[in-house]
């Protein structure tokens, strides 16, 4: 890999994480004024028309086709943006400040908990290191949960519908990024592209049918307007440029190396929370570190393991079989 192809993919990675990061606090103050279900609904909807334009504009009409793939898209589209979006900002928005923290550490909890599903898809258990890790993460999601008083189980302090909502959220992306390998030869851009249009497709049919029941509240104009600044953050940085430059730094460093940046998702969320004035408990701050640890050993023990593996292979074809040294002789 060349230094000039490392340094754009590290920078592409950094940004798309910063902007994630970012995204839970400036969402938390726009919470304040919108219902999260319209919240995220609105923010798509838009997003998605962005990125309609791109695909046509870099790939053309026939980009749009969905080739008999339909239905994986819907539900690829459905789990994405929405399960993920619905649970992640209706948590956070009931959990309070502390659901800033939590929903950003759950962000970086990703990828251990993909190791869990595809261990329950494919039966295929994973290295015990990945195990280890994995146990390790899970116990720093459970000191930011509890902010080290395990008591707070037992007390009324603690909402599990709303940690289960943004657990159940994370489970939504993580199969959605585990699906997209289901669309070989598409580009990253009309995945997103058409996943998008109807997950949020669904989204806007769900909030529809809620408000129509008075379930929940349509968002006055004067209500959105005032949240521009935080709308415009999140539909322009955190949804389009962070997605758009996260898929390019993976395409350059691939997904193995790229996946250690989303330890800046909480690392940007602990400074702006500090900075607005949230105490942050030392708790909060070991079960990040503890996340963060495990993600790095796995990631580095994975990239160990994978180029172990490549040697092996590399030797193996440089090696003659004995049927072709039969057959030159």
């Amino acid at each position: 890999m060349s230094a000039s192809r490392l340094w754009k993919g590290a920078l592409c990675c950094f940004i798309a994480a910063v902007a994630w990061g970012a995204m839970f606090p400036v969402a938390e103050s726009a919470l304040h004024h919108l219902d999260p279900f319209w919240f995220s609904t609105i923010r798509y909807v838009i997003v998605s028309a962005l990125l309609i334009f791109l695909l046509l504009w870099k790939e053309g009409r026939q980009a749009f086709r969905a080739e008999g793939r339909f239905f994986m898209l819907w539900m690829s589209g459905t789990f994405a943006f929405t399960v993920y979006n619905f649970g992640i900002f209706w948590g956070q928005k009931e959990l309070g400040k502390s659901g800033v923290l939590l929903a950003s550490i759950m962000e970086s909890f990703m990828p251990m908990l993909a190791v869990l599903i595809i261990w329950a898809v494919t039966r295929k258990r994973p290295r015990m290191i990945t195990l280890g890790c994995v146990i390790a993460a899970f116990i720093g999601v459970l000191f930011v949960v509890t902010k080290g008083d395990l008591g707070m189980f037992s007390s009324g302090e603690f909402k599990p519908v709303p940690l289960l909502a943004i657990f159940i959220a994370v489970v939504g992306w993580v199969i959605y990024t585990i699906s997209s390998g289901q669309f070989k030869g598409w580009s990253a851009l009309r995945i997103s592209t058409l996943t998008c249009v109807y997950g949020s497709a669904t989204s806007l049919i769900v909030v529809l049918v809620l408000s129509a029941f008075d379930q929940i509240q349509a968002p006055a104009i004067s209500e959105l307007t005032g949240v521009w600044p935080e709308m415009s953050f999140m539909i322009f940085i955190a949804g389009l440029l962070a997605l758009l430059c996260w898929l390019k730094g993976i395409e350059l460093l691939s997904p193995v190396n790229g996946m250690l940046f989303i330890n800046f998702v909480p690392a940007t969320t602990f400074i702006i929370s500090i900075i607005q004035g949230y105490q942050v408990s030392a708790a909060e701050i070991l079960g990040t570190v503890i996340i963060t640890c495990a993600l790095i050993v796995d990631n580095v023990a994975s990239r160990r393991a994978h180029n172990s593996q490549a040697k092996i292979n590399g030797k193996r074809s440089k090696t003659p079989s004995r049927s072709s040294v039969a057959q030159q002789t």
